[in-house]
């Protein structure tokens, strides 16, 4: 199916609610591979900003690392976001869960003030300005939204959300499940996942999308 592509996949450690949400990240990767294409995963080498117990949703005393916390879904075979060469791929993606927003920026506790991990900006326009395409799913468009001028995106139908990456200056599509946003211009695409009160087959179905038209540039 299409031409075979190169993609490099941030992740912001292991878990929806302090890493990467972990449905969307194997949907992704899974998505990849089944279009005939590669992949890489990157993740920062840095302490996440703190543990939650996904059982009783509480923050623990824990200290972990997202690098290391991400090759749990990587299953080892992971670089640091240091090593990434924009070179070396053609396309970027990028998966949710609310550790983007506290591992790879702090939009999660500065909204649209927030700012971006120096590596995950790099990287960002790297790719941008190299005029290769960028994909992000769930909350993690907002950090295209913010490093990026007039990006158009889609974080769902959350009216916090939407002002705030409007106040970031970008343009918002608001999506139901199992819809993308492509921002042809800025090759760009976007969908919501679990912004929304999606199902496992939501999010599979809309990794497939993204990165069948990230593919289609």
């Amino acid at each position: 199916m299409g031409t075979k592509k190169k993609f490099a996949v941030i992740l912001a450690g292991c878990g929806n609610r302090d890493g990467a949400e972990i449905h969307e990240s194997v949907m992704t990767l899974y998505a990849i591979a089944k279009s005939g294409s590669s992949y890489q995963v990157f993740a920062p080498d840095i302490k996440q900003h703190h543990v939650i117990n996904h059982y009783t949703g509480e923050i623990t005393r824990e200290s972990r690392n997202i690098l290391v916390e991400a090759a749990r879904i990587a299953r080892g075979k992971i670089s640091p976001l240091s090593d990434f060469d924009v070179q070396e791929y053609d396309i970027l993606m990028f998966a949710g869960g609310f550790g983007v927003a506290k591992n790879l920026c702090n939009y999660a506790f500065e909204g649209s003030g927030c700012k971006i991990n120096p590596d995950i900006e790099k990287a960002v326009r790297a790719m941008h300005s190299a005029g290769k395409p960028i994909g992000a799913l769930c909350i993690s468009p907002v950090i295209l939204a913010k490093v990026l001028d007039q990006v158009t995106i889609t974080m769902g139908q959350d009216p916090e959300a939407i002002s705030n990456v409007k106040a970031m200056g970008a343009v918002h599509q608001p999506t139901h499940a199992g819809e993308i946003v492509i921002d042809q211009k800025n090759k760009i695409v976007t969908s919501p996942c679990y912004m929304l009160d999606s199902t496992i087959v939501d999010v599979a179905n809309e990794a497939m999308k993204v990165v069948d038209a990230l593919i289609a540039f």
